[in-house]
């Protein structure tokens, strides 16, 4: 726990794993906590099936946040969702309340736990640099431009040095000098805790749930977002299970292959999350079996520890 609380929780874990139904449970029984989401992309509007967005009898119970911020055609980037989350916090500290932040979109949360200062994005640097396959010679060019962050990448890692090296150029500064890099985890504000859930479990919870939300009306979500006239933006179309159930109403799989694949790329996801959030040190873990409430004291008691 750390030393300066502001009294505020994150509660950290993989899809699937309990978190949003353990924060409404806590927020229940602490009268006047607020809820903020994490999830970037229950940001925007009309995604609510696939992304389990809470429906208005429960965002009347208790109050919401970073919910249908955009159209699915806008971009939202990393730096707009921290400004959106930090302005939040402060209304809600305003009122003398607290929050609990709870989610799983990893660097989302990093941005606001850790106030990271995040690059801007600078398009036509980008595209040049994309336009040249040579991952290694990209690494080359780093080198030379921003020797601390070629050192903190593998040079195969195309992502990563693509990425370091249109904002060296485009901003016309080291990539390394936005700060220390997600390999560092300083002191924080922040009372973080995770859940951590058997993988054979996590995997038959991440079935359930996809099968619930065909249920409910997902394909007829996504079927009403591609009539839309202006489509998906860059960043909604990563979201998992929309761009699967596309795919099948463009005719190009069956619904079963796409459902097949939707929770396969969920599972794979799940892995993502859990080995980015493993490696932070300031998250204090919790053990969910079955029954998720089981945690629930806990939960609440480090709730309660955080009071600023």
């Amino acid at each position: 726990m750390p030393d300066h609380t502001n009294g505020h929780l994150v509660l950290i874990g993989a899809t699937a794993s309990g978190k949003s139904a353990l924060a409404l449970e806590v927020s229940r029984r602490r009268p006047g906590v607020e809820l903020v989401s994490m999830d970037s992309m229950a940001v925007y509007r009309g995604m609510d099936i696939g992304t389990a967005t809470p429906g208005t009898e429960l965002r009347a119970e208790v109050p919401h946040h970073l919910l249908d911020l955009a159209d699915p055609s806008e971009e939202f980037t990393v730096s707009m969702f921290q400004a959106a989350a930090l302005a939040a916090l402060g209304e809600i500290a305003g009122r003398g309340s607290r929050a609990i932040l709870v989610g799983g979109t990893g660097l989302h949360i990093r941005s606001v736990v850790d106030d990271l200062e995040i690059p801007g994005r600078y398009e036509e640097v980008r595209s040049e640099l994309e336009a040249d396959p040579d991952t290694l010679d990209l690494h080359r060019r780093l080198m030379d431009s921003d020797p601390v962050a070629a050192g903190r990448m593998e040079p195969t890692n195309r992502r990563r040095v693509l990425r370091a090296l249109e904002v060296t150029l485009g901003a016309g500064r080291p990539f390394s000098s936005f700060g220390p890099g997600l390999e560092t985890y300083p002191e924080t504000p922040f009372t973080q805790v995770g859940l951590r859930v058997p993988r054979p479990l996590l995997d038959q919870r991440i079935a359930e749930r996809f099968n619930r939300m065909m249920d409910e009306g997902f394909l007829d979500e996504v079927a009403a977002l591609l009539a839309g006239p202006d489509g998906f933006s860059q960043t909604a179309t990563q979201a998992l299970g929309y761009r699967e159930l596309a795919a099948h109403l463009r005719g190009e799989c069956t619904l079963d292959e796409a459902v097949e694949e939707a929770v396969v790329a969920t599972r794979r996801f799940a892995r993502r999350q859990e080995r980015w959030f493993r490696r932070d040190p300031r998250i204090t873990w919790l053990d969910v079996d079955d029954d998720p409430t089981a945690v629930l004291d806990d939960l609440l008691a480090a709730f309660d520890g955080c009071t600023a």
